[in-house]
């Protein structure tokens, strides 16, 4: 099929990448407008207008779903289909008439459960066990089509949410051939969704990266796990941001936690800090990051700034506040 594709980041790389490798043909890739991005603000082309370029398609940059260049371009590239995976723009209804097959969106969750932005963030932080990928037709509506094909995968306990964006996005990218396979064949019934069932992913902000002490170790760790890479979790020890890539569940039964307060360092070693939680538990920080430094193990942290444990060191979810 004649297939147009609009997508942005990393994850959209790997469904592109699965189109060019297909027998279908791609009249042309649609991204994000390039962006200031880093401290230097330099202007950066999406990973999806790299391949796009690489590649040689068409390429379009639209500024926004107003654009009148948006519509124009896609009626004279005259798609079959059109494929978007996180684009980043709900696609309006001008847009939703060009392709005569439709418009079909990979969509990095089990809909109707985690339609929105951050749904692969959001299954983390909030302790799921099991996530997948589904392909949808898309309406006006954010994520609330009708569903076309789904794919379920378990979630491992030590996965990041960066992890989980790269085996989704494999998945994702099979899942799509098979649904382009479908349609063009015509053996796929839509189901719409339950809207009873459904759950919001909201845009995750950096607040929304900071570590919560008083909350179990459970969600503490999910926390981590789920704003890592993106947002980045971060908490502070001595006034100062310290961002913690990796961190795993302790077992402080043979500590004496009961009078440890959230936040508090409770021993250091090899291993790494073990930082008390919430009801008696704790996590182990294993990899960190301070302000204006490179990664490095929690041990190599702690023997930078003297910390031992048990003797009033402590992290903070937020930095103190001055005066």
């Amino acid at each position: 099929m004649r297939v147009v594709f609009m997508g942005t980041p990393e994850f959209s790389v790997t469904v592109l990448q699965a189109l060019i490798d297909s027998p279908h043909h791609i009249a042309g890739v649609v991204t994000r407008a390039d962006r200031p991005k880093g401290r230097g603000r330099s202007v950066e082309e999406s990973p999806v207008s790299a391949l796009g370029q690489a590649k040689g398609y068409p390429l379009l940059k639209p500024t926004g779903k107003s654009d009148p260049e948006f519509v124009s371009t896609l009626k004279r590239w005259s798609p079959e289909v059109t494929v978007v995976a996180a684009f980043g723009l709900i696609l309006p209804p001008e847009v939703l008439s060009i392709a005569p097959r439709g418009n079909v969106n990979v969509h990095a969750s089990l809909l109707p459960k985690y339609r929105g932005a951050a749904p692969i963030q959001d299954a983390i932080i909030r302790g799921e066990s099991i996530t997948g990928v589904t392909t949808m037709l898309m309406d006006e509506g954010l994520d609330t089509g009708d569903i076309l094909l789904q794919q379920g995968t378990n979630i491992p306990p030590d996965f990041t949410a960066g992890d989980l964006e790269t085996r989704l996005a494999r998945d994702g990218a099979r899942l799509l051939l098979e649904t382009l396979t479908g349609i063009e064949n015509g053996v796929i019934t839509p189901q719409p969704q339950d809207p009873a069932a459904a759950t919001l992913s909201k845009t995750l902000k950096s607040s929304d990266g900071y570590i919560l002490w008083n909350q179990r170790a459970f969600d503490t760790h999910n926390r981590i796990r789920g704003c890592t890479p993106r947002p980045g979790a971060r908490c502070f020890y001595g006034g100062q941001s310290v961002r913690v890539w990796k961190a795993d569940i302790a077992d402080c039964t043979k500590l004496d936690c009961a009078r440890a307060q959230p936040g508090e360092v409770l021993t250091v070693s090899e291993q790494g800090i073990m930082v008390a939680c919430q009801a008696q538990t704790a996590v182990w920080l294993q990899e960190v990051q301070p302000a204006s430094r490179g990664r490095m193990s929690a041990a190599d942290f702690a023997r930078g700034v003297r910390m031992t444990g048990g003797q009033g060191a402590r992290f903070d979810t937020e930095a103190p506040v001055s005066g």
